[in-house]
């Protein structure tokens, strides 16, 4: 098969990843093989091509936003069945049996895998995945290509809204609007929590004034109206986490998501953070890939995706990188090439 692999780190416009053929796995028992539709394109997948996050293996293949089809299941699989629609996300696989997994916190397991980083991942023909941890898609009505993002900006943003606690009535700030924010803006809307957003970008800000934010504007320009019950920093600037937890009402939670960060200092501890938590997310979980999705049934989440050929990928990641997409969502296409 077809595959992308990446053997050392670098900057993506040097163009790291290589394209190679490699054996098509076969599923062990437990585990499904799916062939791969499309594959959604992260910046963490960039992270980890540049050396922000390590390597854990190489060579690797990058990519955890899968959608695809099984077909070829390993002994003892009954979750699926030959011709189900899957996906396969960040979350790869936990050992189930440490005091975070047996207390439903798999997302801090010791020995957690995870798509595309410590195992082969989507920028392939074919992947293999425990059963356990692929996802059922049959009931998602919405195109491959739409689906894809849903398994990373749509379950990671999802997760960090749970991780905030906000409640009907609260006012959630979002600090950065990318698709991540996006979805929670439409899982914040559903539930009748008020959304502020804050982002430097006009387009964005336009953006989410027309997906139903209360406000949105450049809060280094303008100040948000009100205090704010929570809020989710997008953006590895750590620079503005004093300046948000400020804004925050005691008692409030700032969940910071991305994977990495600049560095944080807190001047004043008694005014902006004593009596607020922060919190930050941390892997995932199936929980929260579930309720995703059974949430996103109800709700209208087609942004709008980039979509490229699999020979086109390593061109999507600069784009991706560069914010220089037409869609806000890139993904890379192999319908018509698996044979």
């Amino acid at each position: 098969m077809k595959t992308w692999i990446l053997e050392k780190q670098a900057a993506i416009e040097e163009r790291p990843l290589k394209l190679a053929e490699a054996p098509v796995p076969r599923p062990r028992e437990g585990e499904v093989r799916i062939k791969i539709l499309v594959c959604g394109i992260c910046r963490t997948d960039i992270h980890i091509a540049e050396g922000d996050l390590r390597l854990k293996k190489s060579p690797v293949v990058l990519g955890h936003e899968i959608v695809g089809i099984v077909d070829e299941l390993g002994r003892n699989v009954d979750r699926f069945r030959v011709g189900d629609k899957a996906g396969v996300y960040w979350l790869y696989e936990t050992c189930g049996e440490c005091k975070h997994c047996r207390a439903g916190r798999e997302n801090y397991c010791p020995e957690v895998k995870c798509t595309g980083w410590d195992v082969d991942g989507g920028y392939a023909e074919y992947v293999t995945a425990p059963a356990a941890y692929a996802l059922p898609l049959n009931d998602v009505e919405m195109e491959p290509a739409e689906i894809a993002p849903l398994m990373c900006p749509g379950i990671a943003g999802y997760a960090a809204f749970k991780l905030t606690g906000a409640q009907k009535g609260d006012k959630l700030g979002l600090y950065g609007f990318g698709p991540t924010a996006y979805y929670v803006l439409k899982v914040a809307q559903y539930l009748g929590i008020d959304i502020y957003v804050s982002t430097r970008s006009p387009k964005n800000i336009a953006a989410a004034r027309q997906a139903g934010a209360t406000w949105a504007a450049n809060t280094a320009k303008e100040r948000i109206p009100c205090r704010l019950d929570a809020a989710i920093l997008f953006p590895p600037a750590g620079n503005l986490v004093e300046p948000i937890l400020a804004q925050l009402e005691s008692g409030g939670t700032l969940v910071m998501a991305p994977v990495s960060s600049s560095p944080i200092v807190i001047q004043d501890y008694s005014a902006n953070l004593w009596g607020r938590d922060i919190k930050t997310l941390y892997n995932l979980k199936r929980a929260d890939a579930e309720g995703f999705l059974d949430l996103a049934q109800r709700l209208d989440l087609e942004i709008g995706t980039s979509r490229f050929s699999f020979e086109e990928l390593q061109d999507a990641l600069i784009l991706v990188k560069r914010g220089e997409l037409k869609n806000p969502n890139a993904v890379v296409e192999l319908t018509g090439r698996i044979r």
